[in-house]
């Protein structure tokens, strides 16, 4: 059985990805794995050197975590009983989460933008690291267009 990867980082510009692979997947009669990496945000440069987070502070990260693809994937698949999404959170940058879960996966499909703060480019940081080291096909979907 086929296996698509899905990037989910809980934007609204995340949501037709996730749609498009569950729509691919019940063509195929494949698998879908949600995917959301999360990480402590980068701390370094001018702020010195911090001490790392407790574990009741990655408890509360993990599960807020849980939440935005819980969120995202509900929207999504709403009452749709036909086929099962996995939801997978994993600890780490996004890029490298994605292409790790797509070392067995046919395909993987991700947004061409989430919630960087570069909202002018047509590709973002994530999407774009993803099209060029991926181990299988890479499907970017476009984010919808409001009028």
């Amino acid at each position: 059985m086929g296996r698509i990867v899905v990037g989910i980082d809980g934007s609204e510009e995340s949501r037709p990805a996730l749609r498009w692979a569950i729509d691919e997947a019940r063509l195929r009669g494949w698998q879908v794995h949600a995917v959301h990496a999360w990480e402590y945000p980068y701390l370094g440069g001018s702020l010195g050197y911090m001490s790392l987070p407790t574990a009741d502070l990655a408890e509360q990260v993990q599960q807020h975590a849980r939440e935005i693809l819980d969120e995202a994937a509900d929207a999504v698949i709403g009452d749709a009983d036909d086929i099962y999404v996995e939801r997978v959170i994993e600890e780490g940058p996004a890029p490298r989460v994605l292409l790790e879960a797509a070392r067995y996966a046919d395909l993987l499909v991700v947004g061409s933008r989430g919630r960087g703060g570069f909202s002018g480019l047509l590709l973002g940081s994530v999407s774009q690291v993803c099209s060029q080291h991926a181990p299988c096909p890479v499907l970017i979907v476009p984010h919808e267009r409001k009028h």
